[in-house]
């Protein structure tokens, strides 16, 4: 979600002057309507509280919000260690090595890209420093519909851009992305705003800007953010290990919409179909076949392929787990259970 850099071009409109034109003396003796001082009429407004928040955000967290470009793009981020660990998305970095990072007080340093999940959209960049400023963590499992949201990055590459909102909705797995249990807010995101925090009224990050849904590639009031809690664990294993390990089930998922459960005449309107199944994987020794439905893991309701991301995330290789399924052709209902196999990412 950010752009190629451009410039921003503001254009000013000149009135044409009509009627009598004036003399070089007529000009000189000529006072603009706005040459007399103009001079406060009443008190300066008190500040309300919600003001204030805001403000106090935008001057604790600002300085640890760093800009992220490479080949020409750009991006967001913020420093979580002041070590110089800095979180931002996997597709502000894509593949490179190394990328440049835009400090709040205008210094360029080289960033080392430690490494990506592209599945989660994280990724962890190091600089050589040894007290960077640091925004707080929140806990993303407490979050709350209608709790405020305050978003900062840099949009159009306008550096450290506040826009604020809500919590629209917690654990949203929307159909077209890959990774589930978001955050949804109506605080504007914008192209570059990606890899930036998302934070609660008390400047603790509570999710990695990362989404939007818009017809016109800008804030529609619908964005998304990857919950903080699941994007810890990646720099937790990145920098104790050096590779990211997922449980996988080893299938190939689908999401169930209207038109297929009409067309195929299913028996439930939400789950995941399963298109392919690796004949190596825990999936296969367990016996799920094609065409099954997952509709929940351990009582966990699955209703997108993001849940079932999400559900999978939350666990370990080698753990088992309860899957209920809807079984094709006639629909019955079945309980297996599966032990997860490891995906390692490096």
């Amino acid at each position: 979600m950010f752009p190629r850099s451009f410039g921003l071009l503001l254009l000013f409109a000149a009135g044409a002057a009509c009627g009598a034109g004036v003399g070089a003396s007529d000009r000189d003796s000529v006072q603009p309507a706005f040459a007399a001082q103009v001079t406060p009429t009443s008190p300066a407004v008190a500040l309300t509280s919600l003001e204030q928040v805001y403000m106090k955000v935008a001057r604790d967290v600002s300085p640890a919000v760093v800009s992220v470009a490479r080949d020409g793009a750009s991006g967001s981020g913020f420093f979580v260690r002041q070590d110089g660990i800095i979180l931002t998305n996997a597709h502000v970095v894509e593949n490179a090595a190394q990328v440049e990072i835009g400090l709040a007080d205008g210094r360029r340093l080289v960033g080392t890209v430690l490494g990506a999940d592209p599945s989660m959209d994280v990724a962890v960049v190091r600089v050589a420093l040894t007290d960077a400023p640091v925004v707080p963590l929140a806990n993303s499992d407490q979050l709350q519909v209608g709790q405020i949201t305050i978003a900062i990055g840099n949009p159009f590459g306008l550096d450290r851009t506040l826009t604020t909102g809500v919590v629209s909705a917690v654990n949203r797995s929307p159909k077209g992305v890959q990774f589930g249990g978001l955050i949804q807010t109506d605080a504007a995101i914008n192209p570059g705003n990606s890899g930036g925090p998302l934070l609660d009224s008390d400047g603790r990050v509570i999710g990695i800007n990362s989404a939007i849904f818009s017809s016109s590639g800008s804030s529609a009031g619908v964005g998304f953010a990857i919950p903080i809690n699941l994007a810890q664990d990646v720099v937790n294993q990145l920098l104790t290990t050096g590779r990211i390990r997922y449980a996988i089930l080893g299938v190939v998922p689908s999401d169930i919409y209207p038109q297929l459960v009409q067309q195929w005449q299913l028996p439930v309107s939400e789950g995941i179909i399963i298109q392919a199944v690796d004949p190596r994987s825990p999936a296969a020794a367990a016996g799920l076949h094609e065409f099954d439905i997952i509709t929940s893991i351990d009582d966990q309701p699955v209703t997108s392929n993001g849940d079932l991301r999400r559900l999978l995330r939350e666990r370990k290789p080698g753990e088992t787990v309860s899957l209920s399924l809807v079984r094709p052709p006639d629909g019955r209902r079945e309980t297996i259970r599966v032990q997860l196999g490891e995906q390692v990412v490096r």
